[in-house]
């Protein structure tokens, strides 16, 4: 479950429907009624928050979201996206992460979930953090 309040349009999740998971866009919020719209790749779909489930921060999402992997000599691994960056300690160990960018520097930020980086991603650049490649 993700908290209505921590769901921004643009964040990726995954909504769950009779057992059955989505993975997709949230590209609309109603406040009111506390449902989230959905675009998977076979249509829209409402859910409520306690039906959206968060994609696990990993190597395979960050290559999904166009990051490049950059392996450091003492083992940590540098994850880069124009001017923004990422780094963990060692590989696959995304239980301590460092980000930044530009002069904006955050040592282990609360971010486990997809969409949590993206909002962190979105409050640093003031761009929404997409597949899209820069």
């Amino acid at each position: 479950m993700i908290k209505f309040n921590d769901i921004k349009i643009g964040d990726y999740v995954m909504g769950e429907f009779e057992g059955k998971m989505w993975e997709g866009e949230v590209i609309r919020l109603n406040a009111e009624d506390k449902q989230v719209c959905v675009e998977t790749d076979v249509q829209e779909f409402w859910f409520s928050p306690d039906h959206l489930h968060p994609i696990p921060l990993n190597d395979e999402t960050l290559t999904k979201l166009s990051f490049e992997k950059e392996e450091q000599e003492d083992g940590s691994v540098k994850y880069k996206k124009a001017s923004f960056r990422m780094v963990i300690p060692k590989k696959d160990d995304f239980s301590h992460i460092d980000i930044w960018y530009r002069e904006d520097r955050r040592h282990n930020p609360d971010i486990h979930f997809i969409h949590q980086l993206q909002n962190a991603y979105l409050q640093m650049t003031k761009i929404h953090l997409t597949r899209e490649p820069v």
